[in-house]
């Protein structure tokens, strides 16, 4: 399966197992929950997708890698202790908790979380003087003599034989006792996931352009020459801030993520081509429907990873709009349930406005704190928090007239403008998509490939949950029907 796949199954595998009876006791007894055991390439986005999962359903999460243990820091320290037996006294081997669970216990008493992911990575790669303690984990989710908490559930990643000399196989009765879920690169999936995150164009385009080598492991006479998921987006991250801050793109820099001299040479390549065109080709021209006949004849003459290059320039725009779009509708709907639970104070209570916007305030801030310590939020969630919080800062700057209700209608009012504002930046960024589909159409006709792959990648955006996306999917439905396209 790819991982798209297999986070739809984890998914559905921890709802299962926090599932509850009657009498609140776990349908599945603990017992009886197998562990999640993912295989597969290293840098595929395993790590990512749990911490995905363990935002989207809100829930505690704690990770780390078995290959950084050590047998004390997995299973805790020896200790001697006097036990009395019928009146006779003995010493007996005792151990200080594991390392791992303890930080089980420190994010639930930190978050306030009593249910959880616990993720181990490289399971399979861990010392040899941990493998019976990683064996025991796998089949009873015990280290040490603690027990992982009720509520937690158990996933773990590992390395095939062919990427990692460290892998242990295990044998049929630890196997028998897990949930295995091997997991397939798929270039397709990893671009949907590309245009959600905002990954530099300049990568998007070029992986295009060039599939076969989104994955590639190669082993040479030097040693192994390794291009990965990871290696691909954290070189985005790299490129993009280098051209934030005017540093010059060279390959040295490529080539300390993309470890494969021949790839990270074409890749640079790519770049000049992808620069030439943010350079010759006006993108905010083309989305303000400003185009000209000029500019469409030239993307006609272009060649094919020119124009992927183009379609790479207005998909960041768009894709920036969008993102920026979900994010501030997410950070209103923060404010405008914090307004909602104001009404109660003011009408019964009659307290000040300033009052409880303070005590909306606090519990966004302590809202944004349970999640960070459950480490289940993601850095744009984080951000649309601080959003919220920066607006009913605002509000509290208006004075108290001693009129709670007036206060509260004349800050319902300030809200209903932002919400018009934002409302006008919808329309704003859906008028840049309707002039980029018009633009391809009438620079590369209605059926190209250049369309198609537009629109698919148009379908990555409308995936996002939030519903300031919902007109981005219903204008690319109604451009099909009109067009008779199929997607």
């Amino acid at each position: 399966m790819n991982i798209r796949e297999a986070k739809g199954e984890i998914i559905r595998t921890v709802e299962m197992y926090l599932d509850k009876n009657e009498f609140g006791e776990y349908t599945i007894p603990v017992s009886r929950q197998r562990p999640i055991f993912m295989t597969g390439a290293p840098g595929i986005g395993k790590t990512a997708v749990i911490q995905q999962i363990a935002s989207e359903l809100d829930l505690a999460l704690v990770s780390g890698s078995m290959r950084h243990h050590t047998r004390q820091s997995a299973q805790g320290r020896p200790l001697i202790k006097a036990r009395d037996h019928d009146g006779t006294q003995i010493c007996v081997s005792e151990y200080t908790i594991s390392e791992i669970i303890a930080a089980v216990y420190r994010v639930m008493e930190d978050s306030g979380k009593k249910e959880g992911i616990l993720f181990l990575d490289e399971i399979n790669c861990a010392p040899e003087t941990l493998e019976p303690a990683v064996r025991q984990f796998l089949r009873y989710k015990t280290l040490g003599n603690r027990q992982v908490p009720e509520g937690w559930v158990v996933v773990t990643a590992g390395s095939r034989p062919e990427y990692s000399r460290s892998v242990k196989e295990f044998d049929m009765a630890v196997m028998d006792r897990l949930k295995r879920m091997d997991i397939t690169e798929d270039i397709s999936i990893w671009k949907q996931y590309a245009f959600q995150q905002g990954i530099h164009a300049a990568v998007i385009m070029f992986l295009e352009t060039h599939p076969q080598w989104f994955y590639s492991v190669r082993s040479m006479e030097e040693g192994m020459r390794y291009v990965t998921a990871r290696g691909w987006e954290d070189l985005s991250t790299a490129t993009r801030l280098y051209e934030e801050k005017g540093f010059e793109i060279t390959g040295r820099l490529t080539g300390q993520y993309i470890t494969d001299e021949e790839i990270a040479e074409e890749f640079g390549i790519s770049y000049g081509l992808y620069r030439k065109c943010k350079a010759d080709y006006r993108i905010a021209d083309i989305l303000s429907g400003k185009a000209g006949q000029e500019l469409i004849e030239k993307s006609q003459r272009a060649e094919r990873d020119e124009r992927y290059s183009i379609l790479g320039l207005i998909l960041e725009m768009l894709g920036e709009g969008f993102r920026k779009s979900a994010s501030r509708e997410s950070s209103l709907q923060m404010v405008e349930r914090a307004l909602g639970s104001m009404k109660k104070g003011v009408k019964e209570d009659r307290l000040p406005v300033s009052l409880l916007l303070q005590e909306q305030t606090d519990r966004l801030r302590e809202r944004l704190r349970e999640r960070a310590a459950a480490n289940s939020i993601t850095a744009r969630e984080r951000e649309e928090y601080l959003a919220a919080i920066r607006t009913l800062a605002e509000y509290k700057k208006n004075p108290d007239t001693g009129a709670p209700h007036k206060d509260l209608d004349k800050i319902k009012k300030q809200f209903g403008r932002e919400v018009r504002q934002h409302e006008k930046q919808n329309a704003q960024v859906k008028s840049m998509l309707e002039a980029a589909l018009s633009f391809l159409e009438e620079a590369w006709g209605k059926n190209q490939q250049e369309m198609a792959f537009f629109l698919t990648a148009l379908t990555s955006f409308a995936d996002n949950p939030a519903s300031a996306s919902q007109w981005v999917s219903e204008a690319c439905f109604q451009y099909e029907q009109e067009q008779g396209l199929e997607v």
